[in-house]
């Protein structure tokens, strides 16, 4: 006769630290707005995915609203971390062209969902928003290092800033094309970008004008 089969018992799961709940929540709603974008997220689904309830939620950000800042703050010291390191890496100036370009596809390529949000709502095209503020901080790091290199090579480093402010913009532009088709090669685009920035920089004309006739009021 057989004797009564013992069922193992079931180790309960451990529960979450305050800290630990807080950062699976913010990876949670970090991947939904990636997703979905702000506004067509809700609490309920945050707490779904996480699987608590929504009181967890507000408990430790208040709503939405709380949750967006934090993910968006997150991502900007992400980025502005990978682009300042870049830029401070000091060497010559093609070789920061082509860090810089590589740290932004490189964090696309890490952080997909964080790009998004930061795109999403202030893509670089836009005068204001999270995005474009941070390529115009960006654009401002590389002033001084083009105008050392315009004062060096007889040009006015007065029109630093105009030319930081379109070579940090094909960068971040071309980044976002990037973001969806990842085509070519992370390390090809790269060698793209820098091509053009820089044998572009380096036959700069000292006084350019436009070849074509003048329309009006040009």
């Amino acid at each position: 006769m057989m004797g009564p089969v013992n069922t193992p018992a079931r180790t309960p799961r451990a529960r979450m630290t305050a800290a630990q709940r807080r950062a699976q929540l913010l990876d949670v709603s970090r991947q939904l707005f990636g997703e979905k974008g702000f506004d067509q997220t809700s609490v309920e689904e945050i707490a779904a995915r996480a699987g608590v309830s929504k009181p967890v939620v507000y408990e430790h950000f208040g709503g939405k609203e709380g949750i967006y800042a934090v993910v968006v703050d997150r991502e900007i010291q992400a980025l502005t971390g990978a682009l300042t390191g870049a830029l401070e890496a000091g060497g010559h100036p093609q070789v920061l062209v082509e860090r810089t370009a590589l740290a932004l596809l490189d964090y696309i390529e890490s952080s997909t969902d964080g790009f998004r949000i930061l795109v999403r709502d202030s893509p670089v095209t836009q005068s204001t928003g999270t995005f474009s503020s941070l390529i115009g901080d960006v654009a401002m790091q590389v002033e001084h290092l083009l105008a050392d290199q315009f004062t060096r090579r007889g040009l006015d480093p007065r029109t630093a800033p105009i030319y930081a402010q379109m070579l940090v913009g094909m960068v971040a532009l071309t980044g976002q094309y990037w973001l969806d088709v990842r085509k070519p090669k992370k390390a090809e685009v790269a060698a793209h970008l820098v091509n053009l920035a820089w044998n572009g920089l380096s036959g700069l004309q000292r006084k350019p004008e436009l070849r074509g006739t003048a329309g009006p009021g040009s």
